[in-house]
């Protein structure tokens, strides 16, 4: 008879939409749904990406550390079987629709890798999140012995809520990085966002704006030209690529100097929340500083904190860049005399007596 508890696995499925909002609960999900069928542990598999940062519980960490380390998941008979059946409509497969008894006792896979694991039998999961075929892979010792076909129809009713809620939790998670990115934008900071290949996920405008000759995106990577910051770019990635979802992330910013313009400071951020989803893939935001940038503060503030007229405030904004008097007139327009007087009036105005001691008053706002 089927160890499986139906009002437990019943429990378990309805809360799958916790993980929607917060990924980091998908192992405490799944540690549930393997006390309610009688299995070790599970972990979430994408059909055709298989990395090691995956959602597992503990019971099965080091199995599928040395799944990965060891090459286990390019030799993986159970995948190469079992993919085809999920694609082609079958929700759920286990080792007896994938191998025959006699094959099983001579495979590498059963005999050197699951049996010195204390692992045998397995069954999958089949779910989509969106395009992407995923598997909830699940775990049982020799003790526990193999799923049946009860237990095969029972584990087909959550395949449904899996696929709703993986699909809602990469959405959401695209959301939030489409927040970020247009927030960044609004407060002219070019930013993007990297999955856990290092591809490019999100890009706002303003960073675009800052690609050339050298830096860039090509084959949907961050390119760099300046090989120090390339190499560790790539040792960042290479970083986050291993390392849990969750994971504080301690990087140096890295500095990309350029030939003609001043360096670029590249800073690495955590993604947050519900961005972190393990259907998306999004690991790390990239802050970009342009040293060449000079921001200028709103006319309307200098109006409003000095009492400026708007002809003031406006050469007020252009000084403030570091800009010459020549300058400041022929961007506004403007004859020289009537940009010292402006200026005679936004020294008194402001308290200050000097160029560059009303630069720096400026740059605070």
């Amino acid at each position: 008879m089927s160890r499986i508890e139906q009002d437990r696995l019943a429990r378990v499925r309805a809360r799958l939409g916790e993980a929607v909002l917060e990924p980091a609960v998908w192992p405490d999900l799944m540690e549930e749904i393997c006390r309610s069928i009688g299995a070790v542990g599970s972990a979430l598999l994408q059909s055709d990406v298989r990395t090691p940062d995956i959602p597992r519980t503990n019971s099965v960490d080091e199995l599928f550390r040395k799944y990965f380390a060891d090459g286990w998941h390019i030799r993986d008979v159970r995948a190469e079987r079992g993919v085809p059946l999920l694609l082609g409509g079958q929700t759920v497969v286990v080792d007896q629709d994938l191998i025959t008894q006699d094959e099983m006792r001579c495979d590498p896979f059963y005999n050197e890798f699951l049996r010195a694991q204390g692992f045998r039998w397995f069954s999958g999961v089949g779910f989509w999140a969106g395009s992407s075929l995923w598997g909830l892979s699940i775990q049982r010792t020799p003790q526990e012995g193999p799923f049946d076909a009860d237990d095969k129809r029972v584990l087909s009713q959550i395949s449904d809520r899996l696929t709703e809620a993986a699909t809602l939790s990469k959405t959401v998670g695209r959301q939030v990085l489409v927040g970020i990115s247009n927030a960044l934008e609004l407060v002219r900071q070019p930013a993007l966002t990297l999955d856990r290949q290092g591809f490019v996920l999100d890009v706002n405008p303003i960073a675009q704006k800052l690609f050339g000759g050298e830096i860039g995106i090509r084959q949907r990577r961050l390119w760099i030209r300046d090989r120090l910051a390339k190499s560790r770019l790539d040792s960042l990635v290479d970083q986050f690529r291993t390392t849990a979802d969750d994971a504080v992330l301690r990087a140096s910013p890295i500095a990309v100097r350029r030939e003609r313009l001043p360096p670029l400071l590249i800073r690495a951020l955590t993604i947050p929340g519900a961005a972190r989803s393990p259907f998306l893939g999004a690991r790390i935001l990239l802050i970009i500083s342009d040293l060449q940038s000079k921001p200028r503060p709103d006319p309307t503030v200098l109006r409003e904190v000095f009492g400026l007229t708007p002809s003031e405030a406006r050469v007020g904004c252009i000084i403030s860049t570091g800009a010459s008097l020549e300058q400041a007139a022929e961007e506004a327009g403007i004859a020289f005399e009537t940009v010292r007087n402006h200026l005679k009036a936004i020294f008194a105005k402001t308290g200050t007596h000097r160029q560059g001691e009303l630069v720096a008053l400026l740059s605070r706002l």
